[in-house]
């Protein structure tokens, strides 16, 4: 990374919020251009197709074919290609070795912003392999007679041109067929189309700055129930096995517990989990092993299953098990005793099955897209649409060195749901535009979008980082958002800080520039969602434990990223991890203080809400403790006006703060991050690897400040607990005298209460509470001094 761009500069807070845009939106078509009235319609017009980004003008060249080539006069054949021409933008066809009909089918691209000609050239060449490369013939188009395609229309129809000669003075054989028009990103060329701003790119580069619209692969969870097995003869008859079964799925391997009574025919009964992905290309393999020694382990039986052939399950219906042959490993396994192994097998009894219930995660549930069920069959209709704009980046930090400049190549990618996008890349720019818009159904509006900014490192096909390894495409920022904080059917035009956690501290990179809206569909549907369970019902019928969840989401995220690792282009796997925040489960002291400031943030309003019930006790504000006594005697004189004044409020308290309610979708906050005011070595320990590679020192150092920190909550535990221990021996005579007089209290209250009716009970109660300063005491109340003296265990602790 280009660490020059990186140095520590002085923060503005007005950086890091969300700002106002004002883009030039819609789909407009100007009455006037560069290249005379017939080429662009004579009035605006607007549509809805890319309504959400800012319009980019583009030539069009298809190269489709040509016929009729003549062969060279030295090789007596043609390798012919193609040349587009405009300017000092060239674009290049491959090109074919002797033939004369070629077919290329290649789209060219050449941004109106940045053309300097007012013709356009289509060459025809015949790639020579020594010296220069001959000329077939060449066709010119006057850019003031090229026609403008405006989407929806069809394509334009390629038409065939005849080849003519170097200086234009007559025909030549050979001919060609193009199609030439003016259009917009709009177009269906317009993401496998060659683009004049990336003609320095090659090799797998030219694959790699293309946009891209990528599916994650269907996840299922494999549930494995080891249920018994037979006849699991060890290879030392004199002994009795400690049997265990291992599974293994691709990379996954899991085990069971060793049977608690060593026999050779063990029970287990235990579930195995796995995340499986269609196509299913790993198979499942049931290993029985005998622990000879803690460090020895013997295989006596195996045998390998597809996937395809196990059920899938949709609900918690039992699936019906199956008894498999194992095939045999060490004794009895030579070819000798095969006539043996027919009549006499080990086998394993099991219950596998295929979960469509169940939602699998590969992303935190804190900013989860997507809530459905594997199972198609299992998806609610949707509840709206999402269209989101990707317009541009402006200031982005120079990422790496070219040509001796700090340079960046950058490009963004959005997930949500089980569809990625990722933008074009923009070369060598600080401010890119993109003005890409895309589209999701949503199914549930209470789930987050993610959109990552990121320089592309693979332009060539073969770059290396500084360490030597293979290269790694660089995190600009990240910018989530959750679709519930939306308005519907409002276009929100913002521009999102883009915020990255360095060692150094939190650093703006630059500013990413979106334009979305979210339609929704049907209000009754909504509704109905936010009643509904967030996960699949069987998430709550047959939950996994947490260390299931964790180590389950860690492997489908691998999957995921192996999965769109190997398409073409590559969404690469650090890109993946990133996006769905692979590493939001490691410790960090910083996000520790941000989760005890965000409780501290929650408890303050109960916090005051005692204060100003201190100070009316206290009578502060005379005139607000008379409004309260009067409120707490016509609440005593009619009772069944408790609840409904209480909604009231909260419904007046709503009804208050629509005034003040956020105009801006919630961002990334550094301050409530705890990330403008860390020590460098809690940071330092955050980007620590793990296990850790620090100095001795430095781990000893940390490893005492956490103690330290532990030693703290270990108090807050242990007094919690003191609490609770207190008022559970009110009644189990731990203090006899206590407890005597609290059961004679009981039963003198509950005579008293008895006979009083509820009314006067609590208006005296409340009246004490609410008494003058005047009729008060400094010193603590005696249920309090009482409750102080009960007895904990704190003196049986070591």
């Amino acid at each position: 990374m280009y660490s020059a761009a990186l140095q520590t500069q002085a923060p503005n807070p007005d950086d890091y919020k969300v700002k106002d845009a004002n883009p030039e939106l819609g789909e407009r078509w100007l009455n006037s251009g560069s290249y005379g009235g017939r080429g662009w319609m004579s009035s605006e017009r607007f549509t809805s197709t890319y309504d959400l980004v800012e319009q980019m003008f583009y030539l069009y060249v298809g190269v489709v074919k040509a016929k009729d080539l003549p062969p060279s006069s030295i090789t007596g054949s043609c390798d012919p290609y193609v040349e587009v021409k405009l300017g000092n933008y060239k674009g290049r066809t491959r090109h074919f070795e002797k033939k004369m009909n070629p077919e290329w089918k290649q789209v060219f691209a050449f941004s109106k912003d940045r053309i300097q000609s007012s013709a356009l050239e289509v060459f025809v060449k015949d790639k020579e392999m020594v010296g220069r490369d001959d000329y077939v013939g060449r066709v010119v188009f006057d850019l003031n007679e090229i026609p403008t395609r405006v989407p929806p229309d069809s394509p334009l129809a390629p038409q065939w041109y005849r080849l003519e000669d170097r200086r234009g003075g007559g025909k030549v054989r050979g001919e060609i067929m193009l199609a030439v028009w003016m259009g917009t990103q709009a177009d269906e060329a317009f993401p496998e189309a060659w683009h004049s701003d990336a003609s320095s790119v090659y090799g797998e580069g030219v694959f790699n700055v293309r946009s891209k619209v990528y599916v994650s692969p269907k996840l299922w969870y494999l549930r494995v129930n080891v249920i018994e097995a037979q006849d699991a003869l060890p290879s030392d008859r004199s002994r009795l096995p400690d049997l265990f079964v291992k599974a293994q799925v691709g990379s996954q391997v899991l085990r069971t517990k060793i049977c608690p009574t060593r026999t050779s025919n063990p029970l287990w009964n235990e579930d195995l989990v796995f995340v499986a992905a269609e196509p299913f290309e790993e198979l499942l393999v049931i290993t029985v092993e005998d622990r000879v020694h803690p460090s020895k382990e013997e295989m006596l039986g195996k045998i390998i299953l597809p996937l395809d052939t196990f059920e899938k399950r949709l609900d918690h219906r039992p699936v019906h098990s199956r008894w498999f042959n194992l095939e045999k490993y060490g004794f009895g396994a030579l070819e000798a005793d095969r006539r043996k192994e027919l009549k006499f097998s080990s086998r394993i009894h099991l219950r596998v099955c295929l979960e469509g219930g169940y939602h699998v995660l590969d992303e935190s549930t804190m900013y989860i897209s997507d809530q459905r069920p594997t199972s198609r069959q299992l998806w609610k209709q949707p509840v709206g649409i999402l269209e989101v704009g990707i317009l541009s980046a402006q200031g982005l930090l120079p990422m790496k060195m070219k040509d001796g400049r700090g340079t960046t190549d950058g490009y963004c990618v959005a997930k949500y749901g089980q569809k990625w996008v990722r933008t074009r890349t923009i070369l060598d720019t600080m401010n890119p535009k993109w003005n890409e818009q895309y589209t999701w159904e949503v199914y549930d509006p209470c789930t987050v979008m993610t959109l990552g900014v990121f320089d592309n490192c693979h332009l060539g096909g073969g770059e290396k980082s500084a360490t030597g390894s293979a290269a790694r495409d660089s995190q600009i920022g990240k910018v989530r958002i959750r679709l519930s904080t939306l308005e519907a059917h409002r276009i929100y035009t913002h521009s999102y800080p883009l915020l990255v956690l360095q060692p150094q501290g939190v650093k703006k990179m630059g500013e990413l520039q979106l334009a979305f809206r979210f339609t929704t569909l049907s209000l009754a549907n909504m509704i109905y969602v936010y009643g509904h369970p967030l996960l699949p019902k069987m998430h709550y019928l047959h939950p996994f434990t947490v260390n299931q969840v964790d180590n389950l989401r860690y492997q489908a995220m691998n999957i995921v990223a192996v999965r769109l690792g190997r398409a073409e282009p590559p969404l690469r796997k650090e890109v993946v991890e990133y996006m769905l925040d692979v590493d939001s489960h490691f410790w960090s002291m910083r996000r520790s203080k941000a989760n005890f400031f965000r409780i501290m943030s929650l408890l303050s309003g109960m916090i005051n809400m005692g204060r100003w019930f201190g100070d009316v006790c206290n009578w502060k504000n005379p005139m607000t403790s008379v409004l309260v006594h009067i409120l707490f005697l016509i609440l005593i004189w009619y009772p069944e006006l408790i609840l409904p004044t209480l909604f009231l409020y909260m419904f007046l308290i709503g009804l208050w703060n629509y005034r003040f309610r956020p105009r801006h979708p919630p961002h990334m906050d550094p301050k409530l991050s705890w990330a403008e005011a860390v020590y460098p070595d809690e940071l330092d320990e955050e980007f620590d690897t793990f296990p850790t590679s620090r100095p001795h020192d430095i781990v000893r150092m940390r490893y005492d400040r956490l103690r330290s920190v532990a030693g703290r909550i270990q108090t807050v535990v242990g007094d919690i607990a003191t609490q609770g221990e207190r008022l559970q021996s009110l009644l189990i005579w731990r203090d006899p005298r206590a407890t005597g007089l609290f059961i004679m209290f009981c039963l003198c209250a509950a005579v008293v209460l008895y006979v009083t009716p509820f009314k006067a009970v609590a208006l005296v109660t409340g009246l004490y509470y609410l008494r003058h300063p005047r009729f008060r005491s400094k010193l603590p109340l005696v249920p309090s001094n009482f409750f102080k003296r009960l007895p904990a265990r704190t003196d049986g602790l070591l």
